[in-house]
């Protein structure tokens, strides 16, 4: 069976967001493909190699689906607003690979520089640049009061960030956890949507 480098590296980030960089071997990685070692070692010279060549697939991943997916198209009105954020947080949750990468940065961002500088990439000033960035539209749009729309974006984001690690930890609290996120974005949506 001929395995390639995707296949790879899509199994290193399996292991490596289970078990860390430390604890992850290459013998794991070659196992779970049912190749190995020395094959493993045709396409990636060590482990640090394979590493960093698995961190560049992840933010090639991470910047082809979220940004494409959802970019900053700005709402035309609150239930837009709404349901984007909806969508992106349904995609957030569920895609397999984007959930491995968010355990892996949870996990590796206090080991590892690159990791921590991604982990504080995703988890707070890309999100918080998109929502600038929409807040400014709809306050352009006359949708929503003039205001920094930096700290709009803080306030909006935050709390949702904080309860998809939540769900990350327990995901058998999904529905509950989501009820809670949908509450935050309706309130949010009432006092600063205008009248």
């Amino acid at each position: 069976m001929k395995t390639n480098k995707g296949k790879i590296l899509n199994a290193a980030l399996t292991v490596f967001s289970q078990k860390g960089y430390e604890g992850a071997l290459l013998r794991d990685i070659s196992a779970s493909l049912g190749i190995t070692k020395p094959a493993l070692y045709k396409h990636f010279e060590s482990k640090e190699a394979l590493w960093n060549a698995m961190i560049d697939y992840v933010e090639q991943y991470y910047c082809e689906h979220i940004g494409a997916a959802f970019g900053t198209r700005i709402p035309n009105g609150w239930e837009e607003l709404r349901e984007l954020s909806l969508r992106q947080i349904d995609f957030t949750l569920h895609d397999k690979t984007v959930r491995r990468v968010r355990r892996l940065l949870t996990v590796e961002q206090y080991r590892n520089e690159r990791m921590s500088a991604l982990a504080t990439k995703h988890f707070l000033t890309d999100i918080e640049a998109r929502y600038t960035k929409i807040f400014a539209g709809m306050t352009e749009k006359g949708l929503l009061k003039s205001a920094d729309c930096q700290l709009l974006a803080i306030q909006y984001t935050a709390p949702v960030t904080v309860l998809i690690h939540h769900c990350d930890r327990e995901p058998d609290k999904e529905a509950e956890i989501m009820k809670k996120i949908e509450a935050h974005i309706s309130q949010f949506i009432k006092e600063h949507s205008e009248k």
